[in-house]
């Protein structure tokens, strides 16, 4: 099996992309999250090799969560998702320890070239 992956994303369908691209290059979805809570959650529990993990979500959004997956783990891979006009967040999230980013709508090679990157 691949490297093992958290995807966390408030919306199901945006989980279910990142997964089929996922799947399909040989990497292992061990979980997925729909809040910034859930993936530290499941961070905590799951021990991923990298998290995908949108910007904004409900209860906790997804640069707090960076920043509370990172204090659990401060190697841990995260990659954030962001909508289109979020650059500034995106910058907040390298500083914080972010290792890429990738652009809704997603594009498959992207995702895998981010992935690859990120896990080094």
């Amino acid at each position: 099996m691949g490297q093992r992956i958290l995807i966390v994303d408030d919306a199901a369908f945006m989980r279910m992309m990142i997964k089929d691209i996922l799947d399909k290059n040989d990497f292992e979805v061990v979980g997925e999250a729909q809040d910034g809570q859930q993936a530290v959650d499941q961070y905590k529990e799951l021990r991923p090799d990298l998290v995908t993990l949108d910007i904004t979500m409900p209860e906790k959004d997804g640069l707090t969560a960076l920043k509370e997956i990172r204090e659990i783990d401060p190697d841990a891979n995260v990659i954030m998702c962001s909508a289109m006009g979020q650059q500034a967040m995106v910058i907040d999230a390298i500083q914080a320890g972010a290792k890429d980013f990738i652009v809704k709508p997603f594009q498959a090679d992207r995702v895998i070239e981010a992935t690859r990157k990120a896990l080094g």
